[in-house]
């Protein structure tokens, strides 16, 4: 079996699930070939386990000061060559496409009649889970954004639905050092995070984000340019995890019990709805700007226990490699009869 597996380039997590089924499909002797698009060539980081992978333009969507910038997105994308990508990419040579929410392959897979399955977050939203922020245009493009033969989805609870569990790949956890707090926002300004942070001086902030700050830091502010290794170090030993509402980072934090604040991309759907499925959970606490005094309150509060979340990869590297992929209800029942629910998430079947 020869498969191209597409990823969406433009977050982290969607490259991170790729890291899991990387591994976990070498171990079933399967042989696959990644493209990557959404993000230029040169600022991809840490990709040796993905061999000589592809890049294309794709699609993708421009942020400035936490907030989806509609206008330079849609003039972004004209700019793009997407069609003629599309155009170009040959797919005889493969039996299989596995798409994370990457438009080029998965429209060529359509074009060029190659079966496909989604392996996405994204996925999972085409069911009725909690969600906020909705509008027609968010399903439209959801469901024609990548469009595929097969959609499984994963999410941090099944809802009653066929949805796989998160997939998750985290260091061991090093400890609970409550003073210490992990900070991932890279669509604020990187001075905003900065000020935001500098009153509570009790605290030991490590910080990553793709730009340094014009002004001085305080001494309680640990600046970092993103560094795979480092970030997943301070995420097994900090007290507590701030971010965007990003599906992987919230995984990792759930998995190893790190209390979660999030500040949802504002604009963007996927995010909103992971907010809307935390509160729910009563799995984080929310804001929807830098609020100082939602801060105060969510570093005092207690840290939840860990979620012991299977291993994804390898289950659902081996029911691919069996073919029978029309029926995945019963690997879903499978994997998530391996999971403990917390108990006080408030359940929704």
């Amino acid at each position: 079996m020869k498969i191209l597996y597409g990823v969406q380039g433009t977050g982290n997590g969607h490259i991170s699930r790729a890291r899991v089924m990387s591994k976990a499909l070498k171990q079933q002797n399967i042989d696959v070939d990644f493209l990557f698009s959404g993000r230029a060539p040169q600022h991809y980081f840490d990709m040796q386990c993905f061999g000589d992978y592809q890049t294309r333009n794709g699609m993708t969507f421009v942020t400035e000061s936490g907030r989806v910038n509609t206008a330079k997105t849609v003039m972004s994308n004209m700019k793009t060559s997407i069609l003629s990508e599309i155009k170009q990419l040959d797919l005889s040579g493969y039996d299989l496409v596995l798409n994370d929410f990457e438009p080029v392959s998965a429209w060529a897979a359509k074009q060029q009649n190659v079966p496909s399955i989604a392996i996405s977050h994204q996925a999972a939203l085409q069911y009725p889970v909690p969600k906020q922020g909705n509008s027609w245009f968010n399903e439209y493009l959801l469901k024609h954004f990548a469009p595929v033969d097969i959609a499984l989805g994963c999410h941090w609870h099944h809802f009653g639905f066929p949805i796989l569990p998160p997939f998750v790949e985290v260091s061991p956890n090093g400890g609970d050092h409550s003073h210490q707090i992990l900070v991932y926002l890279p669509f604020e300004d990187a001075d905003s995070v900065a000020e935001f942070l500098a009153p509570f001086d009790q605290y030991h902030f490590f910080v990553y984000h793709s730009t340094q700050p014009l002004k001085p830091l305080s001494d309680h502010i640990h600046w970092h340019g993103f560094d795979r290794d480092g970030f997943k170090q301070h995420m097994a030993q900090c007290g507590g995890v701030m971010g965007n509402a990003g599906f992987e980072l919230a995984s990792e934090a759930m998995t190893l019990g790190k209390k979660l604040l999030v500040k949802p991309l504002q604009g963007q759907y996927e995010q909103s709805a992971n907010v809307a499925a935390l509160q729910l959970l009563a799995a984080a606490d929310s804001m929807q700007t830098l609020d100082p005094v939602v801060l105060k309150r969510w570093l005092k509060s207690p840290s939840p226990k860990p979620i012991a979340y299977p291993q994804i990869g390898d289950a659902l590297a081996e029911w691919i490699k069996m073919g029978d992929w029309q029926q995945p209800q019963e690997l879903c029942q499978q994997l998530w009869s391996q999971v403990e629910i917390p108990e006080n998430w408030r359940k929704r079947q």
